[in-house]
């Protein structure tokens, strides 16, 4: 199999205002992360995803994308330099008594790739990256210096996937989103929403050193139990954390309860409709 890179979880912005990290993480990992799982799912059919596979997944989050790729058959490893509180729900859901196999290796590291580097490495077949871009400035840099320090963990050969958030009139999300941009504030413009761009990810593949070769769509809904639900898994993503620093918690909440009235039910449930890209790159 040719090995492959590709980024996870949703990008933080700006300052981070003072939280229950724990209750975030827990939003995440019950409420938003199960969000992408048909983009985790197309990757990995599309990969080949499975036993004798091994993967890293950088940005791993709460660690449902390894949770998937391993019960595919895949030796996972997860790095990430963020979040902690993240890493030990990843942590407990690759234990066998929480869904784990014990057929298949499994590590967790809080840290940088290089930490991963050193005598005997292994060289992984994929490497996911699965945190889409194309959100909020600035984050397409951050791919690109995440992939930089992570090539030399992949094998000879190796493919490259990158995800991103599709065009914003795909994406029933992207007004929601534009509450993360308010209030307007010079001294956040630089960390705020933006729309995705056609060619976010070529962009970033391009400066990587990367050749293009292939790239797919995702239907990935937003749905959620309620209002009150949708708020908690939307903030748990982080992309409200500055928001919420240059105003308070009740006024990003009351923006975005009304920038989710459209998208309401009348059994009280919340849906929008969203369409991710990937991006397969082959390195040169």
């Amino acid at each position: 199999m040719t090995p492959t890179l590709v980024r996870q979880h949703l990008p933080h912005a700006g300052r981070t205002p003072r939280v229950d990290q724990c209750a975030r993480a827990r939003d995440w990992a019950e409420i938003q992360e199960r969000m992408l799982v048909p983009l985790y799912e197309a990757v990995y059919e599309r990969l080949e995803v499975g036993r004798g596979t091994r993967l890293l997944g950088l940005g791993c989050g709460s660690g449902l994308a390894l949770l998937m790729a391993a019960s595919r058959g895949a030796s996972v490893t997860g790095v990430d330099a963020s979040a902690p509180e993240r890493l030990a729900l990843a942590r407990e859901r690759m234990l066998p008594e929480a869904g784990g196999t014990r057929a298949c290796a499994s590590r967790i590291v809080h840290g940088e790739p290089g930490d991963l580097t050193g005598p005997g490495s292994p060289a992984y077949d994929v490497v996911t990256a699965f945190e889409p871009i194309g959100c909020t400035a600035g984050d397409s840099e951050g791919l690109g210096d995440l992939l930089e320090a992570a090539a030399p963990l992949a094998g000879p050969g190796a493919s490259v996937v990158l995800a991103g958030w599709g065009p914003p009139e795909r994406c029933s999300t992207s007004s929601v989103l534009r509450v993360a941009a308010k209030p307007a504030d010079p001294a956040r413009a630089a960390v705020g929403w933006r729309p995705a761009q056609r060619d976010d990810l070529e962009e970033v593949a391009r400066r990587a050193g990367l050749k293009p070769d292939g790239s797919g769509r995702v239907a990935c809904p937003f749905g959620y139990a309620d209002v009150g639900n949708a708020v908690r898994g939307l903030l748990s993503t982080g992309l409200f954390d500055a928001a919420i620093a240059a105003t308070d918690q009740g006024q990003v909440d009351k923006e975005l309860k009304e920038a989710l009235h459209p998208h309401l039910r009348k059994d009280g449930t919340v849906w929008m409709t969203n369409v991710f890209r990937y991006l397969i790159a082959r390195a040169v």
